[in-house]
């Protein structure tokens, strides 16, 4: 029998109609369809009047989403996909009739989904407004109750959405599940744990968890690491460690999949020395790190800027025999790009060439900007070439970084080539290419094809930042056009651009080339009320200005002045020594360094070793020569009972 049953339905059911002239049940016999078990849905095609039955009409089958041939096929596929189900999951589309598409299908053919087909059908969805509303179809059959496994396969589709997490319809939903008190299953708990892991949902995933302990059930290593992940995932790193411990304390020992998840976690926390520790406890444990450890804290250091251990992880990979992914090898040659030892990263580059992997664009930028910066402009063209060979098409970060190295090795022409290539072609052109563009010109002296440029970017409406302000005014400066840059400066203020350290380094120190230190005072005392911190670049253009125009105090005092702000400047009076000096003002440059020891700043051994340095590259070699065969800055002269240390200035006394 129930061979040729499922015959029957294995075959589309005709309807009713198809055979004989239809006619429509009396009135007093048709109901909705939320009819009793053995009256008569509204509307169902029929050839006779129900007064001639001498039976009730048939009770709605109730249908699974396998048909089970366990006695009637001989093999290890015994369980078969109903039938029915292709054509509800086509009812399935998210229109606006799709309920009533489902009711007129379910009351033709007297069939009633049971929860397992139910869930097995929500399982196959993908849109959560879809399966939403066929949920709650489905709770409106009779005599039907939702379980466990419904809400399971619901939430899975619900939380794909990053967002869902936080709609009141998952909120629902969730509370009607707990309110229901439905016994927990192996498979729910692990399922969900896992959704709710994904999704961040803490609270919910600790429930699922009391609720295994209270219905018995013992958590797999599965279990485990979806509830690790889950934690994880929601950035409780520090109660994931303590899930962690209690595996190892018990019988359910982590393995690969759990140290890989604790990594993750404490690499997310910014603790990648603590994920180190972690593969080293790997290894104690027998457990053997896999390509997803390594991948996982490469990607912290070189997040972190650790490049080093990046390569050091590189080769442990490699040592082991371990498949380096194409990541991998981009992250290490980025990062010794990013050091600029791009000898050492063209030969992992050459290495993963020679294993089969293809390299990406951000490879060939990596190395194409990392040998413009070099000045190498040749092989960073080379570079480029072979990449456009190997069919990798390149894009306005590559050309930016080929634009901004040709225009530091003076060859605009070039660069403006390139520039109009991008134009004509379609490659987006960026504030990179108009500030590299404008500050080779600026360099080169041709100013007003800097401005030209810059009032271009305006036209094409790109946004003009810092950067590009900043190389024009620099070229303006350069150029002894020092109040077009101080127009250009106040723009900035106007238009809302940042004005940033560079911005007023650049003033400063061009003004005080100008003889007109007020204004460059004035400068930097509007740089401080800004809230902008000084760097060693914006102090060495204020020191020297002051110490070649014979105000070392005036320097020292702004030096002492940035201390109470937390601004060290560590060669601040180094490159103080190495002006006076070079400016031939070895005397001044003597009574500054004997300041800097008698307030204690320094050592004098070092303002010792800075001094003999200073005077040697200002070609004072004999004097040089001198202080270092003499006990000044380490010697003490003795006044009868008083030590005195021999000073700097006594370096003229002799």
């Amino acid at each position: 029998m129930r061979r040729i049953r499922f015959l029957l339905l294995k075959r589309p059911s005709p309807s009713i109609a198809a055979i004989h002239t239809p006619c429509t049940l009396r009135p007093e016999t048709q109901h909705s369809h939320k009819h009793n078990a053995n009256s008569i849905p509204t509307g169902i095609p029929c050839t006779f009047s129900t007064t001639s039955l001498p039976y009730p009409f048939p009770r709605p089958e109730l249908v699974e989403p396998f048909c089970d041939l366990s006695d009637v096929v001989s093999s290890t596929q015994q369980l078969q996909p109903s039938p029915w189900l292709t054509q509800i999951l086509n009812l399935l589309d998210g229109s606006h009739s799709m309920e009533s598409n489902l009711d007129t299908f379910c009351r033709n053919f007297l069939i009633t989904l049971s929860p397992n087909f139910v869930a097995h059908a929500l399982r196959s969805l993908k849109s959560p407004n879809t399966a939403t509303r066929f949920f709650h179809w489905a709770s409106n059959q009779n005599n039907y109750s939702h379980t466990l496994d419904c809400y399971v396969s619901l939430f899975h589709v619900l939380l794909s959405v990053p967002t869902a997490a936080a709609s009141p319809e998952f909120l629902d939903l969730f509370t009607e599940m707990r309110r229901k008190q439905l016994p927990m299953t192996v498979h729910a708990a692990n399922s969900l744990i896992k959704s709710f892991g994904g999704a961040c949902l803490v609270e919910e995933l600790l429930w699922v968890w009391r609720a295994m302990k209270e219905h018995g059930i013992e958590p797999s290593l599965h279990t485990y690491n979806f509830l690790l992940n889950g934690l994880v995932n929601s950035a409780l790193v520090e109660s994931a460690d303590r899930v962690f411990v209690a595996m190892k304390e018990g019988r359910m020992k982590p393995d690969v999949v759990s140290y890989n998840t604790m990594i993750k976690g404490y690499c997310k926390v910014g603790k990648a020395r603590k994920a180190l520790e972690m593969v080293r406890e790997m290894e104690v444990e027998n457990v053997e790190p896999d390509k997803v450890t390594y991948m996982t804290i490469m990607q912290a250091c070189y997040t972190e800027g650790d490049v080093d251990c990046c390569l050091s992880l590189y080769h442990e990979m490699d040592d082991k025999g371990l498949e380096v992914p194409s990541h991998a090898y981009s992250l290490v040659i980025c990062g010794l790009c990013r050091q600029g030892k791009v000898v050492e990263g063209c030969n992992v580059f050459e290495t993963m060439i020679s294993r089969g992997c293809r390299v990406n664009k951000a490879v060939y930028t990596a190395l194409i900007d990392s040998y413009a910066k070099i000045g190498n402009m040749d092989g960073a063209l080379r570079l480029f070439e072979r990449m456009k060979m190997d069919g990798i098409e390149p894009d306005e970060v590559t050309y930016g970084a080929v634009v901004n190295g040709l225009c530091k090795s003076g060859r605009l022409e070039e660069a403006m080539g390139y520039f109009e290539f991008c134009r004509v072609n379609g490659v987006a052109v960026n504030a990179v290419f108009y500030s590299s563009l404008i500050d080779g010109l600026g360099k080169a002296g041709r100013v007003d094809e800097a401005e030209r440029l810059f009032d271009e970017m305006e036209e094409k409406g790109c946004m003009r930042d810092s950067y590009c302000y900043n190389a024009l005014i620099d070229g303006l400066c350069k150029c002894g056009r020092i109040d077009e840059g101080l127009a250009w400066f106040k723009q900035m203020e106007r238009v809302g651009c940042e004005q940033t350290v560079y911005t007023y380094t650049i003033i400063i120190s061009e003004l005080f080339k100008e003889h007109r230190n007020e204004e460059a005072l004035k400068m930097w005392d509007m740089m401080i009320d800004k809230g902008v911190t000084p760097n060693v670049a914006s102090f060495r253009a204020l020191s020297i200005g002051l110490c070649l125009s014979g105000k070392v105090a005036r320097a020292c005092k702004v030096l002492d002045d940035l201390a109470p702000m937390g601004i060290v400047l560590e060669t601040a009076y180094e490159d103080m020594i190495n002006v006076l000096c070079k400016a031939s003002r070895v005397k001044e440059a003597c009574k500054l360094a004997d300041g800097i020891v008698d307030r204690g700043r320094e050592i004098p051994g070092r303002i010792r070793t800075v001094l003999i340095n200073a005077l040697r590259k200002a070609g004072n070699a004999d004097l040089a020569m001198k202080l270092m065969h003499s006990k000044i800055g380490i010697g003490y002269d003795r006044m009868r009972s008083v030590k005195r240390r021999v000073k700097f200035q006594t370096l003229f006394d002799s």
